[in-house]
């Protein structure tokens, strides 16, 4: 029987994981599972607490919360990979926008959530490596969001009681109207270089962010290669009308929207670029964006 680690962020989703930890237990007790679960007390703890299950010998690392908790445990899967996949990560959606862990194949049902752990269906996925002005390195699960997007994760923040659809559509509309500003910058797609004013750059491995946000509905987390959404700037008004385009997905068809594939992303400028990473805010504005895809190298609990 496989050993599981069990990593539960307790503030995510405004709370909602914490809250579900002992349905969790009481799950993988009635499945017989071999478990231990933990719960983090800080920011970046998951990191530490991953890695350390694998070096322990844990077979699979669940990642209890949102897209921020599943991006701290596959930072600590990948910091033991040593250029192949190591361990197995499951995921049971406690968190604001649950983006990866759905779009992956994780049920939204606890205990069907738990019950996929159980039976350890797997498939390989692709994953991402992100660097920042040359200095921060992180991986990266979903999408790595420059310009609008990166200040719609940043105003979140400030943001309590709500999740999901009700906690970012009202940032959205408050960043067309207070934050967001056009960026001139020097885009990089498997080495061929060219400039272009842009509202945001989204370079994903998923199709979805932010809950319900179909940025590049046809990508595909093992098809080995990153889509980049790339959104000219626009007037704020013209802006307001895309918002429910890209909820649908229906953006895509619009001039001022092109989607690319590549392997290697970077973006640069003088403009000051607000990043998030996995719906995370790193650091301060950046400079420099520099994004490779790892084709293969994660271990997923999914159905294939």
């Amino acid at each position: 029987m496989p050993r599981i680690k069990v990593i539960v962020n307790p503030l995510a989703g405004r709370g909602h994981a914490g809250r579900m930890s002992p349905q969790i237990q009481q799950a993988f007790q009635e499945l017989g599972a071999d478990f231990d679960l933990v719960h983090t007390r800080q920011a970046g703890e998951a990191v530490d607490l991953a890695s350390q299950a694998i070096a322990d010998g844990f077979d699979t690392v669940v990642a209890v919360g949102g897209d921020g908790t599943s991006h701290e445990v596959v930072n600590g899967i990948m910091a033991q990979s040593n250029g192949h996949p190591v361990g197995t990560l499951g995921c049971i959606p406690g968190g604001s926008g649950n983006d990866f862990a759905v779009m992956s194949g994780a049920p939204v049902d606890l205990r069907k959530a738990c019950e996929q752990i159980v039976r350890g269906e797997t498939r390989l996925l692709d994953v991402g490596e992100v660097t920042l002005d040359g200095q921060l390195t992180r991986f990266f699960d979903n999408a790595v969001g420059i310009g609008f997007d990166g200040w719609v994760t940043y105003e979140t923040r400030g943001v309590r009681l709500v999740r999901g659809m009700a906690l970012y559509v009202p940032v959205v509309l408050k960043t067309i109207f207070s934050s967001i500003q056009p960026m001139r910058i020097t885009l990089t797609t498997d080495g061929e270089s060219r400039e272009t004013t842009i509202m945001m750059a989204v370079i994903c491995n998923g199709p979805r962010e932010g809950g319900s946000f179909l940025v590049a509905p046809d990508a595909e987390f093992d098809d080995g290669l990153l889509d980049l959404s790339l959104t000219e700037w626009m007037p704020r008004l013209s802006m307001l009308g895309m918002v429910p385009r890209f909820i649908k997905g229906t953006h895509v068809h619009d001039p001022r929207v092109r989607i690319e594939r590549a392997r290697s992303i970077t973006v640069a400028s003088d403009d000051p670029l607000m990043v998030h990473v996995d719906g995370e805010i790193l650091s301060g504005p950046a400079h420099e964006v520099r994004v490779r895809l790892l084709p293969a190298s994660l271990r997923v609990i999914s159905p294939s």
